[in-house]
């Protein structure tokens, strides 16, 4: 069985698929459920009021399911053949329709340019962890930072109210967290795929801010 350089943690890769599903699975179950549910108050109630509510139910969440799906997509898809290029402003799309939700603003500083496909996922896994270290909302601001060879790396701020990145999501971007799961393994994700850039990735508190540096 192969294994997948993720540093300290020896992790096969079918080990590594499956666990993304499950990532994937279990950010999809919220909004499709709703929709389900939504559904069967169309399908059973007649009052008008209800049903309007259902519609909005359904409309709502079928969005924030085809938010999430596109974002997957990129963030852990192939989203193209080995080595492919994808345009960051592709990328700015989907993260935007992900992350922009009235409570969160996301400024994007990337100039336009294609990028390797690997480098792209890594981006946008920095993005889900930084809006997790500010789950009452705020603003997520991502920097361009030289990386060498004429190539460049990301810097995402994530500033909010009692921004807070744990010290198990740190452990994991590092490779040296003790168990995975499939809560956890988005985060050792981002951590392989900075490996695989050939980009080290750091995460440090600056003040009431987040910032996750890949360079």
């Amino acid at each position: 069985m192969s294994v997948v350089n993720s540093g300290p943690i020896a992790i096969g890769a079918l080990d590594l698929a499956a666990l993304l599903c499950s990532r994937v699975c279990h950010d999809l179950i919220s909004p499709v459920g709703a929709i389900v549910n939504g559904i069967e108050v169309l399908e059973e109630d007649k009052d008008e009021e209800t049903r309007t509510f259902a519609l909005d139910l359904i409309k709502k969440s079928a969005k924030q399911a085809s938010a999430k799906l596109q974002f997957c997509r990129l963030a852990f898809g192939a989203a193209g053949s080995a080595g492919a290029q994808i345009d960051l402003s592709d990328a700015e799309k989907v993260a935007r329709g992900l992350i922009e939700d009235g409570r969160t603003t996301l400024l994007w500083n990337l100039p336009r340019a294609l990028l390797a496909k690997n480098q792209v996922k890594l981006l946008l896994n920095m993005l889900l962890i930084a809006a997790s270290a500010v789950p009452r909302g705020g603003t997520l601001r991502v920097d361009p930072v030289p990386a060498g060879d004429g190539n460049f790396g990301f810097v995402v701020t994530a500033s909010g109210l009692n921004a807070r990145l744990s010290t198990t999501i740190s452990e994991l971007l590092a490779g040296s967290a003790q168990a995975v799961d499939a809560h956890a393994i988005q985060p050792l994700y981002t951590g392989i795929l900075a490996r695989e850039c050939g980009l080290a990735l750091s995460a440090a508190g600056d003040g009431e801010a987040i910032v996750l540096t890949a360079r």
